[in-house]
């Protein structure tokens, strides 16, 4: 390591610094909503954040030792910066599998709902473990053949991620599409700004994909490269945005809408404009057979408000058990949702 220059320009200290204050911050913003609201789904997330904040502090000392270097503060700023956008990622994948189940949308869902989390997370560790793998590599490599191995490494583990990334966005899209066009009743009962919060899970993710591919292109382009050259592109195209997803979710945190989701009490209005409370579980359509989903949840009773119908009429109200219908559409879902029962 006697001849490789760990710096192709002198880090910038106060720049540094404005990120571990900006990352310090967030990490212990949501390390108090994480233990307050138990949210234990969050901790990658806050872990991320502690990455990113090590990770300057690491480039602060470096800053410091201009332009006589050591190997241990560059190892911490390139393998946690490296590593921590990886964390956000699989809580970020746990989210939207808890959001559909929320609205009661699963049917909506291009990837099985119970694989959905499972499916991105696994992406996640993977490039986490080629990205570390490479990270350490390209830290102690001795020879110009171990950086060119690490650093295609790190390049494996970086499209490992974004392919995943991609994907997710594409399957938010879609479930996104499907609900506005043919919206669950739980969709219009939940109070929660669940819309908003799509809408916070397209924009983080996008910086993050925006993140990730503006690394690729820096390890792709070598050491000699003006990406490597010029720290202002890792501060902007990396610090900057990260911090910007790091403090988005302490503004749309999870817990607003996801704690507690199961316990989630909505209000329905039922076909002769009767309003009936209670707890409901969804039952899956196919083909016209209504099938209802066990929920282990007990109900509260079904309280009918402004009802002058006797129990035996009233055709049209809320239905108590299960039936067919032709086609699934909005005038039709309140038919499809069964009441859970004591």
């Amino acid at each position: 390591m006697s001849d490789f220059e760990f710096f192709k320009y002198d880090p910038s200290l106060a720049a540094n610094a404005i990120f571990v204050v900006l990352f310090g911050i967030t990490a212990v913003g949501h390390t108090f909503l994480l233990v307050r609201n138990r949210t234990w789904y969050f901790i990658p997330f806050v872990v991320g954040c502690l990455f990113e904040t090590i990770g300057y502090i690491g480039r602060i000392i470096a800053a410091g030792q201009t332009p006589n270097w050591t190997l241990g503060p560059y190892i911490i700023q390139s393998i946690l910066i490296l590593l921590g956008p990886a964390l956000y990622a699989a809580s970020i994948y746990m989210i939207l599998g808890r959001l559909i189940r929320m609205l009661e949308a699963e049917a909506y869902s291009v990837i099985r709902v119970n694989w959905l989390t499972k499916v991105f997370v696994l992406g996640d560790v993977l490039s986490f473990m080629a990205q570390g793998t490479g990270g350490g590599i390209l830290a102690k490599g001795s020879s110009a053949q171990d950086q060119d191995f690490g650093n295609n490494i790190i390049l494996a583990g970086l499209g490992i991620q974004v392919a995943f990334f991609g994907l997710f966005i594409l399957t938010t899209i879609l479930f996104h599409v499907r609900i506005a066009a043919n919206p669950t009743p739980k969709s219009y009962s939940v109070t929660v700004p669940w819309r908003q919060f799509l809408w916070a899970l397209y924009v983080t993710s996008s910086l993050i994909l925006i993140r990730s591919l503006f690394r690729m292109v820096e390890y792709a382009s070598g050491f000699d490269s003006v990406l490597m050259k010029r720290e202002v592109y890792l501060l902007v195209l990396d610090g900057m945005l990260m911090s910007i997803v790091s403090a988005a979710f302490l503004w749309y945190h999870p817990s607003k809408i996801l704690v507690g989701y199961k316990q989630v009490g909505i209000r329905s209005v039922d076909l002769e404009g009767t309003t009936v409370e209670g707890e409901y579980t969804m039952t899956s359509y196919d083909g016209g057979q209504q099938s209802p989903s066990p929920s282990p949840l007990p109900s509260a009773n079904l309280k009918a408000y402004g009802s002058r119908r006797s129990s035996s009429g009233g055709r049209n109200s809320l239905m108590l058990g299960q039936r067919k219908h032709h086609r699934h559409s909005p005038s039709d879902d309140v038919s499809s949702y069964t009441p859970l029962r004591r």
